[in-house]
């Protein structure tokens, strides 16, 4: 804290902030009424360890040099992130990356569902949607993070159908009704991606895209966090995404250009992925275990109802 912010910078308290499962977050408070947040990348405290070191989708999505350089790069098209002040990614001294961070004084999106003031809600809801359309407006033929141009071999809908096959497979030696329609279920994976046609061109997106990935801070303004993961792939992957995780409030959120066949494709892939996902943050537990076992028990429900 010196080194970066000066001698004046005293930490008085340090808390850990729960929730995340890839990297470890600290809210530092400081003295002379400074505040910061300190981000870890320490790939023994990452509840997805196994798949960052053995599955390239997963490793491409994880990061402080994805961070850093996702954050310049939506600062430059002007979508606010939280400013980064500092990044140490040298490991001279530690095993691990760490960042110094603004903190962003507010509270999450979903935070506004039951604003009272429905106004004011719709205001705010509209600038989230400007500042999406603003992030999804940037766009080229080529998918993948920002800081690779290289074209790849495959479509980018056939990477997500891999991932979820393995999802799949995962969540079938743990829950019995997706044990029991594995075969459904993986003919319907097969399906929905046979629907799709071939199409070049890709936005770029946050790729996990909840209310609790938007912060608002106490000017009404919002703030995309954790974006390690954002990258140029399919614009219906982020939308499919934001139908389920935003619910009656997706309706300010709507493109009509969207493609039905990829909405329900990704949509489908999200459901596996969060069903497996949720049971890895159970079994390698996730300190808040019923919202892991919820999250694999609901995510299961949806894809079974897919097959109806």
């Amino acid at each position: 804290m010196y080194n970066v912010f000066g001698a004046g910078y005293l930490i008085t308290q340090s808390a850990r902030v729960h929730g995340g499962a890839q990297k470890v977050i600290y809210k530092m408070d400081f003295k002379n009424g400074f505040t910061c947040m300190l981000y870890v990348w320490d790939i023994s405290s990452n509840y997805f360890q196994e798949e960052i070191v053995n599955e390239s989708t997963f490793h491409s999505s994880y990061g402080s040099e994805l961070f850093s350089f996702n954050t310049r790069f939506l600062a430059k098209h002007g979508i606010r992130t939280p400013t980064l002040y500092h990044l140490n990614n040298d490991r001279n001294r530690h095993a691990y990356d760490f960042a110094l961070v603004e903190y962003v004084d507010g509270q999450k999106a979903e935070a506004y569902f039951q604003h009272k003031n429905h106004n004011d809600r719709d205001i705010l809801f509209q600038r989230i949607r400007d500042m999406f359309s603003t992030m999804h407006n940037i766009q080229r033929n080529v998918y993948g993070n920002a800081n690779d141009n290289r074209k790849k071999a495959e479509p980018c809908y056939k990477v997500k159908r891999l991932d979820a096959e393995k999802a799949l497979s995962y969540a079938s030696k743990h829950i019995t009704d997706i044990r029991k329609n594995e075969e459904r279920l993986l003919e319907k994976l097969y399906e929905l991606e046979a629907a799709i046609q071939p199409r070049e061109l890709y936005s770029f997106i946050h790729g996990e895209l909840g209310p609790d990935h938007i912060w608002i801070d106490h000017a009404m303004q919002p703030c995309l966090i954790d974006i390690e993961g954002a990258e140029f792939f399919d614009l219906e992957h982020e939308h499919s995404f934001l139908e389920f995780r935003f619910g009656d409030f997706y309706h300010y959120l709507k493109n009509k250009d969207l493609d039905p066949a990829r909405m329900t494709f990704y949509r489908f892939c999200h459901h596996l992925s969060l069903v497996s996902g949720g049971l890895k943050l159970l079994h390698r537990q996730f300190p808040d275990q019923q919202f892991a076992r919820n999250l694999a028990k609901y995510h299961a429900r949806c894809a079974i109802q897919m097959l109806m």
